[in-house]
């Protein structure tokens, strides 16, 4: 029998690349029937706050707003092409431990789809790949989302 993912989680951080997964997790679900659900989520990882001196709850209240929108475009999207069961989570902590372990566990996963990179280099350098972690360290089944819904390598989104 085919395998038939019903909990797919998508790691969203704004990034071109977590569009594309998010847009595949759709997809998949879709023909996985109409029990099958995506459920996002953008990790604020706050470590990354700690060494700012002027840090105020404000910066934090800023990224989440920001995330929330995101999110709120995405679940508009995946119901306008027919997915009902999308919903989100904006968590706070550690990326790679929060994707790979907790909310998989909470919720149930059985699919996490993550894109292949995440935000910028510099960033992958400081703290590593949350990709690279969620693969080899996940408790459930993970797929690296490196192309468009055609399968054809994307290419970047041209800067405005």
């Amino acid at each position: 029998m085919l395998q038939q993912y019903q909990h797919i989680l998508v790691p969203v951080d704004g990034s071109y690349e977590a569009e594309l997964a998010f847009k595949k997790a759709v997809a998949v679900a879709k023909r996985n029937g109409p029990k099958a659900s995506v459920h996002m989520v953008h990790v604020v990882d706050t470590r990354a706050f700690q060494n700012i001196s002027s840090f105020d709850t404000t910066m934090v209240e800023q990224v989440t707003d920001t995330a929330q929108k995101t999110l709120d475009k995405y679940v508009a999207e995946a119901k306008a092409d027919g997915l009902e069961n999308v919903d989100y989570s904006i968590e706070y902590g550690a990326p790679k431990t929060i994707i790979a372990r907790d909310v998989p566990k909470d919720l149930d996963i059985d699919l996490i789809m993550i894109g292949a990179t995440g935000l910028n280099a510099v960033e992958r350098l400081l703290i590593g790949s949350v990709t690279e972690y969620v693969t080899r360290m996940a408790v459930c089944d993970v797929l690296v989302v490196r192309t468009d819904l055609e399968n054809k390598p994307a290419p970047k989104p041209k800067k405005k």
